[in-house]
């Protein structure tokens, strides 16, 4: 992977644009645009919440009995004016393949497949600036159907390969190691077709998009459990409009996952008892799907019944702890189903049945309702209602790093410090030699003075001794001294000291330079904490 410099200032965050298509086999949903490759080969993909790879389909998924228009079907747009079937790597000559490996997302609902795993070239669209491109990303090229688009990763953990030695950074963490975005966060919503003029999904990277959401007071702290950090208690569902009027969905709280891996609600099986009752649903064995046929569509249609669930940091209600409600519209569930799940276009509700604890999840459907924020260097996250606006125009806020944090609010950045520290050292030392040259001035205009008296004194021989009104040897010894000025800080304490010698100490200047030592700044990069094996 190519390094870059790293940024001087701190970067903002990153909105990532659409495809402005619905597609998927199992729902409408909102793409986003990739390239894959050198040269570039495109793909429209969704977005997964709960991986850390990008995945896009391979010619080896469309089969002679699958449609003409398979490749499209999966989100693979032409390549050299071609219609593409997906990934040729051998077209790119970027590629680095490493093996064959089990893909393993979502394996507890299960989804399975392998794929076909290597490094290359990885762009996404920008707004404004065209694309961002990084090298060196892991890729698999899928196959199976269970993943029938591909998808891009919003994961930072690192993927650990059997055959590597050291663990093979994500697209997240890359971006965020090489200062494009300031934090491992982002903001995002799946956008909902239904909604006014078909509202696209929204993605930011390092931060989020406030337009898109009304924002609430809950934080939900991530999961001990690193393959769902995104676990919260989902205390109670109810509905209104529905057959049966108002309804209660969920007989007792339960802890689950948000993942937009997966379009559906996987709830127990109790809960989904009553949704078949309230909505009228009817079970289909043959997929382990909900159907809704044509007369019930449209008396659900005209109800237009509303699903609200009460979400909090616990699976249990009766405390006094802090919830939140996402509310859906029936046009969240009015969903269809096309090959190769069913032959021809078949309305289903998105709800399976959940036969273990491990396979409640809150995927796409969900998505389309609520805005999801998550901060992985805080260890948290938000999910808030989703606002739909005409013409409403992005409104980008940067989440930055806890580091970066602590010295915005100190108010000056590293450098300022350092120069201030460097400031005081030298009015420091400049301090010191002022006070120095006053000092000595002083003491040279004493000792011309004293000099001057003395040498306005008459010479006389040395006296006899005992002779009145003459010096004595004792006076005449005392008329030969001077007294030493008071001490000045810093040197020897009085003494008494000649003319001669104290002038003979004076008279050579010596002058100390001081400096000061280097500092360096060391940055130390985030650890790679978790994995996925390969």
């Amino acid at each position: 992977m190519a390094l870059r410099p790293r940024a001087t200032t701190v970067p903002a965050a990153i909105s990532f644009a659409p495809s402005q298509e619905f597609q998927g086999n199992d729902g409408p949903w909102s793409t986003f645009v990739i390239t894959v490759g050198t040269p570039a080969q495109v793909f429209h993909v969704l977005i997964t919440t709960a991986g850390q790879e990008t995945w896009v389909p391979v010619p080896e998924g469309c089969l002679s009995t699958d449609p003409s228009d398979c490749g499209a079907l999966r989100g693979a747009l032409p390549f050299d004016n071609v219609p593409s079937n997906g990934f040729d790597v051998n077209a790119s000559s970027t590629w680095e393949a490493i093996n064959l490996y089990e893909l393993g997302l979502d394996s507890d609902l299960n989804y399975t497949g392998n794929g076909e795993y290597g490094f290359d070239t990885v762009g996404m669209q920008v707004p404004n600036s065209g694309g961002l491109n990084l090298t060196h990303q892991v890729v698999a090229g899928i196959a199976t159907k269970d993943f029938y688009l591909g998808i891009f990763p919003l994961g930072p953990k690192p993927t650990n390969f059997t055959n590597f030695d050291n663990p093979q950074p994500s697209y997240l963490w890359t971006l965020k190691n090489q200062s494009y975005i300031p934090s491992l966060s982002w903001g995002y919503t799946a956008g909902a077709k239904y909604r006014l003029k078909q509202v696209p999904g929204s993605l930011t990277l390092g931060g989020y998009d406030s337009s898109r959401f009304t924002p609430n007071n809950m934080t939900f702290s991530f999961s001990s459990d690193d393959s769902k950090p995104l676990t919260l208690g989902l205390q109670a569902i109810t509905a209104t409009n529905t057959f049966q009027g108002v309804a209660s969905l969920l007989k007792s709280g339960i802890l689950t996952f948000i993942d937009s891996t997966v379009p559906e609600i996987w709830l127990p099986t109790s809960a989904c008892a009553i949704f078949e009752s309230v909505f009228g649903l009817e079970y289909d064995a043959n997929t382990d799907r909900y159907l809704v046929n044509d007369t019930v569509h449209a008396n659900l249609t005209s109800l237009n019944p509303v699903v609200t669930f009460k979400l909090g940091n616990s699976a249990d209600d009766t405390g006094a702890g802090q919830s939140i409600e996402i509310s859906l519209p029936y046009g969240a569930f009015d969903l269809q189903a096309d090959y190769p799940i069913y032959n021809s276009t078949t309305n289903y509700f998105p709800l399976r049945r959940a036969y273990n604890e491990s396979q409640y999840t809150l995927g796409r459907t969900f998505l389309q309702e609520a805005y999801v924020i998550a901060d992985y260097e805080r260890q948290n996250f938000s999910v808030s209602q989703c606002v739909f606006l005409d013409n409403n125009p992005e409104k980008i806020v940067s989440i930055h790093s806890p580091s970066t944090e602590t010295a915005k609010k100190s108010g000056l950045s590293t450098g300022a410090k350092a120069g201030i520290a460097v400031g005081i050292v030298v009015f420091a030392i400049i301090l010191a030699g002022g006070a120095f040259l006053f000092f000595r001035h002083r003491r040279r205009n004493q000792l011309k003075a004293m000099a001057a008296a003395l040498a306005a004194l008459p010479i006389i021989d040395k006296p006899e001794m005992g002779t009145e009104g003459a010096l004595t040897e004792e006076r005449f010894q005392e008329s030969q001294m001077v007294e030493a000025p008071a001490a000045v800080p810093g040197e020897m304490p009085d003494t008494p000291m000649s003319a001669e010698r104290m002038r003979h100490e004076l008279s050579a200047e010596e002058s100390t330079y001081f400096e000061l030592p280097g500092s360096r700044n060391w940055e130390r990069s985030p650890e790679l904490e978790g994995d996925t094996n390969k």
